[in-house]
């Protein structure tokens, strides 16, 4: 299967947090897109590897992704190998999608900051013609996404956008695609009798919000997600800018 996006992330819930509603986007246009998920999250303080499929499963419903993958690396011990980065290459040439999302560089996990890493190395080696791979006992033909567009995940002070997508009209939807993940963030009608995390206090889902709004209120819209690709974005027209709404 063709996709339009395939999104990249270190753990399962990464890409919920991130570009969720710039992805509820694309599906509710009938654009296929896929998830790659480099580890299972298994040494998350919360919950479990099990617990965590079941989650994202219902979270990749929600989206309306057509494909959700795992390579199964160990959690916290990403690392940028060339055996890690073929494992990639096998998945971008094998769905040939249009555009990746990946993890901006700078990040406050280890596991991100390599994953963005990995999948810009290996959108690069995936266009070569004679770097081979094999996939189902047959040679890969090279493939190059068109660009990268790289998610914000927790150090956006540090993170300049040169995109931002208008998610005011689906972000309900992107809280409640978050929301699926009951053993890692706060809700009340759970009982975890688990340790506390960054992401299970109630100011987490404020901060998430008011990230959203910091970046929508940028383009004047309600909320936003925002991006950064390292190659210019073309239009076939000046009228397709979406210019700022202000009162």
């Amino acid at each position: 299967m063709k996709l339009f996006a395939l999104a990249v992330a270190a753990h399962p819930d990464d890409i919920e947090l991130s570009c969720s509603g710039t992805i509820i986007k694309l599906t509710d246009k009938g654009l296929p897109v896929g998830i790659l998920d480099l580890t299972r999250g298994e040494l998350g303080t919360r919950g479990n590897e099990k617990i965590r499929k079941k989650e994202a499963k219902e979270a990749t419903k929600l989206m309306g992704v057509s494909i959700r993958e795992n390579l199964a690396l160990p959690d916290g011990k990403i690392q940028v190998t060339m055996e890690n980065k073929i494992e990639i290459i096998k998945i971008i040439r094998k769905f040939q999608p249009e555009i990746i999302f990946s993890p901006y560089w700078i990040e406050r996990h280890p596991d991100h900051e390599n994953t963005s890493r990995l999948v810009r190395e290996a959108w690069y080696l995936s266009g070569l013609e004679k770097f081979k791979t094999k996939f189902n006992g047959k040679i890969q033909e090279p493939y190059r996404p068109k660009k990268i567009f790289f998610y914000v995940q927790y150090f956006y002070q540090q993170f300049i956008p040169n995109l931002i997508i208008d998610i005011s009209e689906v972000f309900e939807r992107k809280i409640k695609v978050i929301e699926c993940y009951k053993s890692q963030f706060f809700n009340p009608n759970v009982n975890l009798k688990e340790k506390e995390t960054l992401l299970s206090t109630p100011d987490f889902k404020e901060y998430l919000i008011a990230r959203a709004r910091f970046f929508g209120e940028m383009i004047g819209r309600k909320y936003g997600e925002p991006f950064l690709t390292l190659s210019p974005i073309g239009l076939n027209g000046i009228d397709e800018v979406v210019l700022p709404i202000r009162s």
